[in-house]
């Protein structure tokens, strides 16, 4: 039997991506991340690096997969990133991935970004009907699949999980992205702060903890302070997840960042 190959292209934010990809495996994958000079992501200037390096991300994916034995004339259909996302982002990825479905003659399938991630992150583990731990910059949910559809169990009332590491990051002088510098600066803590702890029923509160996070910073070590943002999210998000699994009877949770 055929494998159905799919050229995908993803490029919801910061990063402009492209695979190939199969039913059981990926056959090649190219990235080029957008790396603001300072701050966060700009919305626009992020556009313009994905409408610069499209083509050259395409053509390098493209030779390598030659190399694999897998050619252009053996692509079944072109996937992009439909949403949600940062607005010119997803619409330079369209633009890119409808410009490959004419030239190559097969379909284009918009894919939702947030079932994507959790999709694959079934696909990629031994996990079978988990409850998931959907986490990234602009989301933070728990989410599981009963009655034929994704349900969310729990979600961020404010801002995600990331985007709150990336705003206290940026307020304490740290490059973006903010999470892999927070962690690093937490293995060298000494103690733990007491920050506010917001859950609400099943959904999260992440504002209020990044402000006071800031305002800590005042009067403890930024080591300890990461520690104790970071410690203190962790735990709120696994507390809902906890329920989430106690709620539908599931046995087994996947955690899938963004």
């Amino acid at each position: 039997m055929k494998n159905t190959f799919i050229l995908g292209i993803e490029g919801t934010a910061w990063n402009l991506s492209a695979a190939i990809v199969t039913e059981t495996e990926i056959i090649t994958e190219v990235t080029e991340t957008y790396k603001p000079e300072t701050g966060g992501i700009h919305p626009r200037e992020a556009a313009q690096h994905h409408a610069k390096y499209a083509a050259s991300v395409i053509k390098r994916l493209l030779e390598e997969a030659k190399e694999k034995g897998v050619k252009p004339s053996d692509i079944d259909g072109i996937a992009f990133s439909q949403g949600p996302g940062l607005g010119p982002c997803l619409r330079t990825v369209a633009t890119a991935a409808r410009m490959l479905s004419l030239s190559l003659g097969v379909p284009l399938i918009g894919v939702n970004h947030c079932i994507a991630h959790i999709e694959i992150g079934i696909w990629r583990t031994p996990a079978k009907d988990p409850v998931v731990l959907y986490v990234s910059g602009a989301n933070s949910q728990v989410i599981s699949y009963m009655g034929g559809r994704y349900r969310v169990f729990g979600e961020t009332l404010d801002i995600g999980l990331g985007n709150a590491l990336d705003k206290f990051a940026r307020g304490a002088g740290l490059p973006h992205p903010g999470g892999p510098k927070i962690e690093a600066y937490a293995k060298n803590a000494k103690k733990y702060i007491p920050l506010p702890y917001v859950i609400k029923g099943m959904d999260l509160s992440f504002s209020g903890l990044s402000t006071a996070s800031s305002e800590a910073l005042k009067k403890a070590s930024l080591e300890d302070v990461c520690y104790s943002y970071q410690e203190t999210a962790f735990a709120m998000v696994v507390e809902v997840a906890e329920r989430a699994l106690a709620h539908t009877g599931k046995k087994k949770f996947c955690w899938q960042e963004g």
